[in-house]
């Protein structure tokens, strides 16, 4: 098991944010980031979207940070944390601007780029964008397959039912030949799609017992990553019900879990990090790693 945190700041859900986090700045985003740098916390994440109705913003929130730039700020600030997007969305993107905006970050980064990405929901802000919404599934599964062939690809070559380059050059471009790639999602599709596609599975808003059930549907990978995301936790003043939370996840399947801390103000916050690496002591890497 390994842990990843869900930044704090960089978005903000009506009700499942600490207050302080309204006023949370570049510099709060930092100190978080490097201590988990330095505590050996595999990732942290930043969300997209791009402008949510404000009707749409009662419940979903209206505050995103852009992934890119984040993502970018925190990775000259830190030196093994790897940067995940939690997630992009696929409809609102060409496959080749993913594979240069985000093989120029794992170039900057030394390879710690983890793309999280997503089919969309928000037919209003595809509609914003001009992109297409009817047939986002087919379109973000040719985009997977395209993204794949342009990776890491100075010259990448590609004819598929919705995208299609040939002869175009790509540089800077991405350092590893493979980028780990975890699908959103909270369908049996989304599943079969990480399965196919992708590397891991992110769901969201699925209970312990469904995601396990859908689980058991699918031989999974070897390396196959189930990235899952309890409750806020808090290590230092109910450290029972923090262990009964990673069980929970554990036992519907997690690999990874997305962390995220019930906390009064930043320095509570780097406390509650801290706290709760004590309590999975052999889950941290080895400052050689």
């Amino acid at each position: 098991m390994r842990f990843g945190l869900l930044s704090p700041i960089v978005i903000r859900l009506p009700g499942a944010h600490s207050p302080w986090e309204a006023d949370g700045g570049p510099e709060d985003l930092v100190a978080i980031a490097e201590h988990a740098d330095v505590l050996g916390y595999h990732h942290m994440t930043c969300s997209e979207h791009v402008g949510v109705p404000r009707v749409v913003a009662e419940t979903r929130g209206g505050t995103y940070w852009n992934p890119l730039a984040t993502l970018a700020f925190l990775a000259a600030r830190t030196r093994r944390l790897r940067l995940a997007t939690n997630v992009l969305v696929l409809g609102y993107h060409h496959p080749l601007e993913i594979a240069k905006a985000y093989g120029t970050l794992d170039r900057l980064s030394g390879g710690r780029v983890v793309l999280g990405m997503g089919v969309g929901t928000l037919e209003e802000e595809f509609a914003l964008l001009g992109a297409n919404f009817e047939d986002r599934g087919s379109r973000a599964d040719d985009a997977l397959r395209a993204l794949r062939a342009a990776w890491a690809t100075p010259v990448p070559d590609y004819d598929g039912p919705h995208f299609s380059f040939h002869d175009f050059v790509i540089d800077p471009h991405a350092v590893r030949p493979h980028v780990p790639v975890w699908i959103g999602g909270r369908t049996r599709r989304s599943l079969r799609r990480a399965v196919e596609l992708g590397d891991g599975w992110m769901p969201f808003g699925l209970s312990g017992d469904e995601m396990a059930s859908l689980l058991s549907g699918f031989d999974l990978p070897d390396d196959f990553q189930v990235v899952l995301q309890p409750a806020a936790l808090d290590p230092l003043g109910d450290p029972d019900s923090t262990r009964r939370r990673i069980d929970a996840a554990v036992k519907a399947g997690a690999t990874l879990v997305n962390a995220k801390f019930e906390a009064r103000d930043r320095n509570h916050y780097l406390d509650q990090m801290t706290a709760f690496t004590r309590l999975y002591p052999d889950a941290w890497p080895k400052e050689s790693e």
